[in-house]
Formats: C-alpha cells, sequence, structure tokens
C-alpha cells in the first residue's frame, strides 16, 4: 500500500507541475466548463471527435488544486483514440474506483496509470477534484452546453 501512495504523490505532483494537454484546442468541435464550487477548481475542456465518433484530441485550460489539474492531465491521454461510448465506460469505472469505499478491492484494470487515484477513497472531499475533469467531458461530449459540476 505503501508503494501506490508514493507513485500517487508522484503521479500527482508531475503531472500538477508539468500537465499534458495544457493548452486551448482552437479546432474543438465539443466545449464545456467545469467548476467544483467547493475548493474552486475551475476548467474548460475542450475536445475534438470525428464523425466516426473518435475522440482524436482533448486538452483543458483553467485553474485548480494538484488532483484537479493532476486527473484532467492524465484523462486527457487516457481517452485520447477511444470511441465516445468507450470514454463514457471509462468515466462509470474512474468513478466508481475514486467513490467506492476505502476497505474494498480497487477495480484498477484498464485504467492505466488513473490507477493511483485509487487512493483519492480515503479523502472523500477530493472526490471531487479529481471527477471534475471527467464530469466536464462528458458534459462537452453530450454537448449539455451548461457548466459541468461536481454536485
Amino acid at each position: 500500500m505503501d508503494d501506490l501512495r508514493e507513485l500517487y504523490q508522484e503521479v500527482i505532483l508531475d503531472h500538477n507541475k508539468k500537465p499534458r494537454n495544457f493548452r486551448v484546442l482552437p479546432d474543438a468541435n465539443h466545449e464545456a466548463d467545469g467548476h467544483n464550487p467547493l475548493c474552486g477548481d475551475e476548467l474548460t475542456l475542450y475536445a475534438r471527435v470525428n464523425a466516426e465518433g473518435i475522440v482524436e484530441e482533448v486538452t483543458f485550460q483553467g485553474s485548480g488544486c494538484a488532483i484537479s489539474k493532476a486527473s484532467a492531465s492524465l484523462m486527457t491521454d487516457f481517452v485520447k483514440g477511444k470511441p465516445i461510448n468507450e470514454v463514457r465506460s471509462d468515466f462509470d469505472q474512474f468513478h466508481q474506483l475514486v467513490t467506492s469505499p476505502p476497505n474494498t478491492p480497487a477495480e484498477i484494470e484498464g485504467l492505466g496509470k488513473l490507477a493511483v487515484f485509487s487512493g483519492v477513497r480515503e479523502y472523500p472531499m477530493r472526490v471531487k477534484c479529481a471527477t471534475l475533469a471527467w464530469h466536464a467531458l462528458r458534459a462537452a461530449l453530450e454537448d449539455e452546453g451548461e457548466t459541468a459540476k461536481t454536485e
């Protein structure tokens, strides 16, 4: 467990300091804002989806805590190249990972580096930070037109 906790801290710090895909995507055809009122995290998520429903590119901009920024950074890499239906399943699996009770085994298969977020389960107030970008991505892909919130 200590190894996972150490990896969690390492990954969070790395992606917070050097977030991947942290930029505006000029040719995005999906976009949504996200806001976590509990800690003030705000981001805009941009996605370009092709005619076949494949997520070609995902980027984000905004400000927030280390967990929020790291989660967005990892998510943008993770969903790239996937069909929208698979991204919806990924959202469900990630949400289950971070909201399941800490004393139950974490379902991490297929999540790659996102598995480090299983540690968030121990800090319920941080779940909203970890899921903000995912909620914004879902809102963008569904073209909801409203700010995605973690409430």
